[in-house]
């Protein structure tokens, strides 16, 4: 059991691009401080084990009405607890574990193979190992739910993992939602830079990771937009985990672009972005968007935000969004 202080209120301001948009409708506070109910499983993938994490705000009941689903997908360079359910004292809510399991989900993360409490192996880690982590994931989450779909939130090489899953496994996507997403990586400055240690990549399964990267992915786009102490407790909670991390994401967003085709996406999801996030162009995004055939989506900027919108200072307008896309209903045909 774990004591977390809720966050109050949740900020309005969205903007809008694109060709689909929607106006997120009521603004949720957290009048009482729940008592969230945890579990840990372990999914296997050959002889690779996966830490799977889960909470809701009560532990199930036989007979009970199921939960809808959030399978919550980390990055690139940091495992999925220290990016989905940080602590961070004196700040405020930074768990988006806790803030979708007050909406009333079931929500779930793990820490894909080389990261977290998951075995390390001699492998990259890279998007197709991403895609056959989360298909040795889902039959526990199908077990221990009930639910046979589950919406994903992903973020950065996450998103692409999501993404790419969504192909290869449509019947188990419900919404999904792709932040800090990139395509091709055209005229992207972060991916520019990155590209300078590709051929690393290329020799290399692992990568040095210290308390300087990761406090990095807070101000390299712009200054200004998280909570330092933020940057401080992720990296407190990361490099418990040492300062090596897989390159294998990092190899496909360098060399491998497009990952995903977007004419494949069959699910609903939504692009969200920060305003200053230097991971992808509006451009690049735009494109995807447009070629994707589905036409329950949503291509959404946070204003002032960078690439980590999850944990930086518009993540109140993340949530908002977030929980109305995944809450959307169908079309009313009384």
């Amino acid at each position: 059991m774990t004591d977390i202080k809720p966050a109050f209120g949740i900020s309005r301001r969205l903007a809008f691009a694109g060709a689909t948009t929607f106006v997120a409708v009521g603004t949720p506070s957290f009048a009482a401080e729940p008592q969230f109910w945890t579990a840990r499983y372990t999914a296997k993938k050959g002889d690779v084990s996966l830490a799977m994490y889960r909470k809701r705000l009560a532990a199930p009941k036989p007979g009970e009405a199921k939960l809808p689903v959030l399978f919550l997908v980390h990055g690139s360079s940091v495992s999925a607890l220290p990016t989905y359910d940080l602590t961070v004292p004196g700040a405020g809510e930074y768990s988006l574990m806790n803030v979708f399991a007050r909406f009333g989900f079931d929500v779930w993360a793990m820490d894909h193979e080389g990261y977290g409490n998951s075995t390390i192996t001699s492998g990259n880690s890279d998007i197709a190992s991403g895609v056959a982590d989360l298909q040795a994931a889902f039959p526990i989450v199908e077990r221990e739910t009930g639910q046979k779909m589950m919406h994903m939130f992903g973020e950065s090489s996450g998103a692409i993992r999501v993404a790419a899953f969504s192909v290869a496994e449509p019947t188990r996507v419900d919404r999904m939602v792709l932040t800090a997403y990139t395509y091709t990586g055209k005229g992207s400055p972060t991916l520019a830079k990155r590209a300078e240690g590709v051929e690393f990549f290329r020799t290399h399964n692992r990568r040095p990771r210290g308390r300087d990267m990761i406090e990095s992915i807070f101000t390299r786009d712009r200054a200004g937009t998280a909570d330092q102490r933020v940057a401080v407790a992720m990296a407190d909670a990361e490099m418990v985990h040492g300062d090596t991390i897989p390159t294998g994401t990092y190899l496909d967003m360098t060399a491998n672009l497009p990952i995903v085709d977007p004419t494949k996406i069959t699910r609903p999801f939504q692009i969200l972005r920060g305003q200053y996030d230097g991971i992808a162009t509006d451009e690049d995004l735009i494109d995807f968007f447009a070629k994707v055939p589905v036409q329950d989506k949503q291509y959404i900027v946070i204003p002032g935000a960078s690439h980590s919108v999850t944990l930086g200072y518009g993540r109140k307008a993340m949530w908002q969004a977030v929980q109305s896309f995944l809450t959307m209903p169908g079309p009313d045909k009384s």
